[in-house]
């Protein structure tokens, strides 16, 4: 895929949910995930951080809110600490899973198992859309190379070679995944 093709997306993240009918009353499950999914992308837009921004954009829309670990989240962007290793929008989803459905208790084993299980359905849906679960492949293969964020040329290069389009399109479809697995289905 191109840069072009989704910045072509990214203007209007994915809208999922009907608009111009009642057939998506207001409220309805799509409408919400439509809303989390450009608050994520919109999220990293305005301050970056993929693991953040999706994460915050969960716990605002399902109200949830954790401060700490919001701020936990922060250096897990851009592939844990800028090493382009695992994408920061996948670890914001599962981040945001396990705040829902995880147990503080060590010793509950089936919430343990049930959130797990939802982890990998995270995984899985985010590998099979973005092609890969790490940040310097979904890079190449969205923008048509690596961006290493301690270079000052790379971090400049990716802003005017679309990453502030392509990345925030991630988190969008990061936090919409990861909500849509969080969500009960009627």
């Amino acid at each position: 895929m191109k840069v072009n093709e989704i910045v072509a997306k990214v203007w209007g993240p994915k809208e999922e949910a009907v608009y111009n009918t009642r057939k998506s009353p207001p409220g309805s499950r799509e409408k919400l995930l439509d809303v989390i999914a450009k608050t994520g992308y919109n999220n990293n837009r305005a301050y970056e951080g993929c693991t953040r921004c999706v994460l915050w954009a969960i716990q605002t829309h399902l109200h949830f809110e954790d401060a700490g670990a919001l701020r936990a989240s922060t250096a897990m962007a851009a592939g844990v600490a800028r090493m382009g290793e695992t994408c920061g929008a996948l670890l914001g989803g599962i981040m945001a899973i396990g705040l829902v459905r995880g147990s503080e208790d060590l010793a509950d084993f089936d919430a343990y198992v049930e959130t797990m299980s939802m982890g990998v359905e995270m995984f899985n849906r985010f590998k099979e859309m973005m092609g890969s679960v790490k940040c310097f492949d979904i890079q190449e293969k969205l923008l048509g190379r690596r961006f290493d964020f301690f270079k000052e040329d790379d971090r400049e290069a990716w802003y005017t070679g679309g990453g502030i389009e392509v990345c925030p399109w991630v988190c969008g479809e990061a936090a919409r995944i990861a909500a849509d697995i969080i969500l009960p289905r009627t």
